[in-house]
């Protein structure tokens, strides 16, 4: 079953951020994974705001819990540290 990787983040440090989404980006699309909203336009109706919210689509659960892990994308998420609060969840689809 396809699996949406969401991500809620408030970026703290613009510039180092900025480096982990130049490497986040092809990590996620090597283990299969699309964007399907990137930091657009959103309203918060309940819980934690944060301002820069990302879907991703995998081909499984097992497929982004393989990206999360794998070196290239621990590479990235080295600049996220420090750089942003963030939440990060992957939820099966119905599909």
């Amino acid at each position: 079953m396809p699996a949406l990787w969401i991500a809620h983040v408030n970026v703290t440090d613009a510039e180092a951020y900025g480096r982990y989404a130049a490497l986040a980006g092809p990590a996620i699309a090597k283990h299969g994974g699309i964007f399907i909203a990137r930091g657009g336009r959103y309203v918060q109706l309940e819980g934690r705001d944060r301002a820069r919210n990302v879907v991703a689509r995998f081909p499984s659960v097992e497929a982004a819990e393989a990206c999360y892990h794998s070196p290239e994308y621990q590479a990235a998420l080295d600049h996220a540290r420090g750089a942003s609060e963030r939440d990060l969840l992957v939820v099966e689809t119905s599909e």
